[in-house]
């Protein structure tokens, strides 16, 4: 696992914008938090209030949570490197997506979250037949 990537590049952002238009677009995020962010709260703390102040921009976008969950173990993988929490949310397009984190007001609350993590993974996932 990389744990230095918070943001995406460039590279990454082009390739998003490949993914087919008017289709659901899942967003699977793999999160490691800091001990400590620079605020003097935990990484966990810091990032939730990101996303208490994330879900109407959220909902603003006709997105929605599907799946949260705490991780417990990697059975496979990095043991000493694993992330804390992993969920899924579901955006309407991908246009959504990037509607949503290019909206001035999200941008404002958007440094919480990269504050808050070591690692912040954020995978787009097309729902497979």
């Amino acid at each position: 696992m990389l744990t230095n990537q918070i943001q995406p590049t460039e590279a990454q952002i082009a390739q998003l914008k490949t993914y087919p238009k008017n289709i659901p677009v899942v967003m699977l995020n793999i999160l490691k938090f800091k001990a400590r962010a620079i605020t003097n709260e935990t990484g966990q703390e810091a990032y939730a209030r990101y996303f208490k102040y994330a879900g109407p921009f959220v909902a603003e976008a006709g997105a929605k949570l599907i799946w949260k969950g705490n991780v417990h173990t990697s059975l496979i993988g990095d043991l000493d490197n694993q992330p804390h929490i992993v969920f899924l949310v579901e955006y309407p397009s991908v246009a959504h997506f990037f509607a949503m984190v290019s909206n001035p007001a999200y941008q404002k609350i958007a440094n919480d979250r990269s504050i808050a993590l070591e690692y912040g993974g954020l995978v787009a996932c097309q729902t497979s037949k």
